[in-house]
């Protein structure tokens, strides 16, 4: 089991790693090492797809790995052309063995739903195959094949390749995947190898790819179930693996037990690293408002990066508080990242008097807020300018939904990194955080959440309580409730429920010019969820 983290397009690295794989499984004297889907390219290519030198430069590289499976069975993810009517591609599993490719499977069921784009480019397959190997009959599929079996999938497809595979009765399974992370996922994933596993009364392996891929993080966590469907083997989770099942010895069942919070930390702090490391970036810069939402974004950033590439800039106000100031430089004390102070006092009143005689008349409101916004978004722009560093966003998702955020202010950068972590979620990952010793000041945890862009300003006064603001969201946004089942369900007030609705639907204009946001929720705002602009149901 070769779970890698790939580049998407670095084909000759990629298949650098493979060919490294299939040495280490001769050395174990494995019979078959399987990878992940589309392993070769990476997963998703995108409209990568649509240049034929890039489908190609593929089919080179499956040459290399097919001269190095001498002794040793090979079955890996690649984009393959299709040679009939339909779209032009497929998306394979090539079944390779001993300098020959005995086969290829295609993927039958192509997900269009969420972050799934793949009828754009594919055409699906016809059929299920067995192969022979090892005088074992080893049938294999491509992620999506084994969902719909298990009843998790949206779709409704009219074709089951599970059952479709009963009457030839495999010895094994096994399943190329590139399944994306999402919050309390890991444990569905072993829930759908054990259906498959029942049913076709075979031991299951799903092999996952493991990464950073702009928006997307695949955490890994590579299944092996027996035909009873119990748990034998996992993989490790957010890190490349590589480990061998023996389906001759007796391995006893064991548990899948992994932390909520920690994995949602670990899956942000994978998405920073590899969005930096697989573009060659080092360093980043943030605002440190002496907020949690900041403070939570240093210390992931800090993780990933090395404290020595993570530089924190606090910009206080005329309103910033002397308690925020102070716990912006305690924290980057904590965390030992470079600390810079520039208040933002100068350049606010110069903006003000600039702008007076064309705001003459009209009474003080959120443009003078949005100002000193915009101010903190040009000095963090410059320094990522001047110093080279890459601008992290740390809006968070409820933030996100509702607007309660400034184009080209606090909106800046590269990446948004808690853009799909709602605020109740926030609290609870910086009490993680905190649990073994005080990283993220106390006092930031504990004062009531703040803009601090007039006198004695808090969120309360513009939002509801944020318990409130996250349940609306997360029925609205991923479960598409009505707003009749949203108040039978929270028993909250149908005017509230409502003007939130009405809010997070005026605010796509923003999120659409926000940067891309690391993926850990089932529905994020930056990627999967499509909704116009300009329209008018609410």
């Amino acid at each position: 089991m070769a779970q890698l983290n790939p580049i998407i397009g670095d084909l000759k690295g990629n298949t650098k790693k493979i060919l490294q794989a299939v040495e280490k499984a001769k050395v174990e004297k494995a019979d078959i090492v399987l990878f992940s889907e589309l392993t070769i390219c990476g997963y998703a290519p995108g409209d990568l797809l649509l240049h034929d030198d890039f489908v190609k430069a593929n089919e080179q590289c499956l040459r290399e790995v097919v001269k190095a499976s001498a002794g040793i069975c090979i079955v890996v993810g690649l984009v393959r052309i299709n040679p009939g009517k339909g779209k032009h591609l497929y998306n394979s599993a090539a079944i390779i063995s001993d300098g020959q490719i005995l086969g290829y499977y295609n993927k039958s069921l192509l997900p269009t739903y969420n972050v799934f784009d793949e009828r754009r480019y594919f055409e699906p397959g016809r059929e299920v195959k067995i192969f022979s190997i090892k005088d074992k009959k080893v049938a294999i599929i491509i992620c999506e094949d084994i969902w719909q079996h298990s009843g998790y999938v949206d779709m409704r497809y009219a074709y089951d390749p599970i059952a479709e595979l009963v009457d030839q009765k495999p010895d094994i399974l096994l399943n190329l995947s590139a399944s994306p992370y999402q919050f309390d996922k890991p444990d569905v994933r072993v829930d759908v190898c054990a259906k498959a596993a029942k049913t076709l009364k075979c031991p299951v392996l799903l092999c996952c790819q493991v990464g950073g891929n702009d928006d997307l993080i695949f955490d890994g966590y590579s299944v092996c179930v027996d035909d009873h469907g119990n748990l034998r083997q996992l993989g490790k989770g957010f890190a490349e693996d590589f480990f061998t099942v023996d389906l001759n010895a007796p391995i006893c069942n064991i548990p899948f037990q992994y932390n909520q919070l920690q994995d949602l930390y670990r899956a942000l702090v994978l998405g920073v690293h590899d969005y930096f490391a697989k573009q060659g970036f080092q360093k980043a810069l943030l605002g440190l408002s002496g907020g949690i939402d900041s403070a939570l974004v240093a210390c992931i950033a800090t993780e990933a990066l090395g404290p020595e590439n993570v530089l924190g800039i606090s910009m206080p106000s005329r309103y910033s508080s002397e308690g925020s100031i102070s716990d912006a430089k305690k924290l980057a004390d904590n965390l030992g990242i470079g600390y810079k102070k520039i208040p933002i006092e100068e350049p606010f009143k110069d903006y003000l008097r600039m702008l007076e005689p064309h705001f003459e008349g009209k009474p003080t409101d959120t443009t003078e807020e949005n100002l000193q916004a915009r101010i903190r978004g040009m000095i963090l722009m410059g320094l990522s300018n001047k110093l080279g560093h890459i601008v992290l966003s740390t809006g968070n998702k409820s933030e996100m939904g509702l607007g309660y955020c400034t184009l080209y202010g606090d909106m800046c950068g590269g990446l948004g990194v808690i853009a799909d972590v709602l605020k109740t979620q926030v609290y609870e990952l910086s009490r993680w955080i905190n649990r073994e010793k005080e990283i993220i000041p106390q006092m930031t945890i504990d004062k009531p959440p703040s803009a601090e862009l007039k006198p004695g300003q808090k969120d309360l006064d513009s939002l509801p309580d944020y318990g409130i603001v996250d349940k609306v969201l997360k029925a609205y946004v991923e479960e598409h409730l009505s707003i009749k089942e949203i108040i039978d369900r929270l028993h909250v007030d149908k005017d509230l429920i409502e003007d939130l609705i009405h809010r997070l639907h005026r605010a796509e204009y923003k999120r659409r010019q926000a940067p891309p946001a690391i993926r850990v929720s089932k529905v994020s705002f930056s990627v999967g969820r499509r909704f116009p602009i300009v329209q008018g149901w609410r």
